[in-house]
C-alpha cells in the first residue's frame, strides 16, 4: 500500500518565473487576486521580475506561500490529500494550509508579517557547511553559545546561525568540504530572532487554528501531530528553533512512507530524501505541466 507525504520547500527554492503558469487556472487567478489585496503588491509581478527582488525575504516568503498553496489546491483536486505533510522552514506554513489548519488568507497574513520581521532582522549571520565532521561541529557549537545549528538538513549538509563573530569562529574550527555564508539579513532560526518572534506571536494569537485533516510533522518537533493547540505552539517556536529536517526524513521511514512529493519550485528536498532515505520514491511537482501529468 502506498503511503504518501507531501513536502514544501522554503526560502532558497524561489526562481524567477515560478507560478506564472498557474494564472491560467481559475484557482490560480483567484488566489493571486486575494494575495494582491492582502500584500499590497503583485506576486506575479515579483515572480516575473529580477532575481534580486524575488530573493529578498520580504517578497520571497509570500511568493513561495502563494505559489505552493495554489499548487496544493490543484493537487488536492486531482489526487486528494496525502497521509502526511511537512514543510522546510517557510514551507511549514504551506503544510499547515494543506492540512486545513488555517485558510489561505490567514496563512498569508502570517507569512506577510513573518517576512516583514525577518527582512528587518539585522546583526546576525548564517553559513552552510557541506561534508563535515559532525562530532567536531557539535563540540564547537557546544563551546560557543552565540551560534546554533539552524538547519539540520541531512547528515552531510547543515546551516549554522548566530553572531557574525561566532559563525566565523565555527567556520575556522570545523573542517568542511565546502562552507559558504548565506545572503540573508539576520540569524534566522536562532535565539537572536527572539524579538521578532515575540512580535510575531501577537499576530499568531489572532489567527484561528483548526485540527489538521492529516498529520503535520513540524520543524521543531519532527513527530506527526493534528492538535490545533500543539501545532500552534510548535509554530511559535519555529522562528527561533532549529529546522530538524534530517529527523523529519528519518520519521518518514519510521512512518513507512513509500513516496514523497515535493510541491513547489525546484527539487532540493527530493535530493535530500534520495540521499537520506533511498528506499522512498520521490517526485517533484513545480509546474502546471508536471501537475497535469500526475495520474
Amino acid at each position: 500500500m502506498t503511503k504518501t507525504a507531501w513536502v514544501f520547500p522554503g526560502q532558497g527554492s524561489q526562481t524567477v518565473g515560478m507560478g506564472i503558469d498557474l494564472q491560467d487556472t481559475p484557482t490560480g487567478r483567484a488566489k493571486y487576486e486575494i494575495a494582491n489585496d492582502i500584500l499590497g503588491w503583485s506576486v506575479l509581478d515579483v515572480c516575473q521580475g529580477d532575481e534580486t527582488t524575488i530573493a529578498r525575504t520580504l517578497y520571497t516568503q509570500p511568493c513561495l506561500y502563494v505559489v505552493e498553496s495554489i499548487m496544493v489546491d490543484l493537487l488536492v483536486e486531482k489526487t486528494g490529500l496525502p497521509q502526511l505533510v511537512a514543510g522546510h522552514s517557510l514551507g511549514e506554513y504551506v503544510a499547515l494550509y494543506a492540512a486545513g489548519v488555517f485558510d489561505f488568507e490567514s496563512g498569508l497574513t502570517l507569512v506577510k508579517k513573518r517576512a516583514e520581521l525577518m527582512d528587518r532582522a539585522a546583526g546576525g549571520k548564517m553559513a552552510a557547511l557541506m561534508k563535515f565532521d559532525r562530532a567536531e561541529l557539535e563540540t564547537a557549537l557546544s563551546q560557543n553559545h552565540d551560534v546554533v545549528l539552524a538547519n539540520d538538513n541531512s547528515a552531510a549538509q547543515v546551516v549554522i546561525s548566530g553572531t557574525p563573530e561566532a559563525v566565523a569562529d565555527i567556520l575556522d574550527q570545523v573542517k568542511a568540504k565546502r562552507a559558504m555564508t548565506l545572503n540573508v539579513s539576520g540569524a534566522f532560526h536562532s535565539p537572536l530572532m527572539q524579538e521578532a518572534a515575540s512580535q510575531f506571536s501577537t499576530v499568531l494569537d489572532s489567527v484561528n487554528f483548526n485540527h489538521a485533516k492529516v498529520p503535520v510533522i513540524s520543524n521543531v518537533e519532527p513527530t506527526p501531530a493534528t492538535s490545533q493547540q500543539e501545532l500552534k505552539q510548535r509554530l511559535v517556536r519555529q522562528m527561533t528553533g532549529s529546522v530538524r529536517w534530517r529527523e523529519i526524513m528519518q520519521r518518514f521511514s519510521q512512518e513507512e512512507v513509500t513516496k514523497v512529493i515535493e510541491v513547489g519550485p525546484g527539487k532540493v528536498l527530493c535530493g535530500l530524501i534520495k540521499r537520506t532515505c533511498s528506499e522512498i520514491e520521490s517526485e517533484a511537482i513545480g509546474t502546471l505541466e508536471q501537475l497535469n501529468a500526475k495520474n
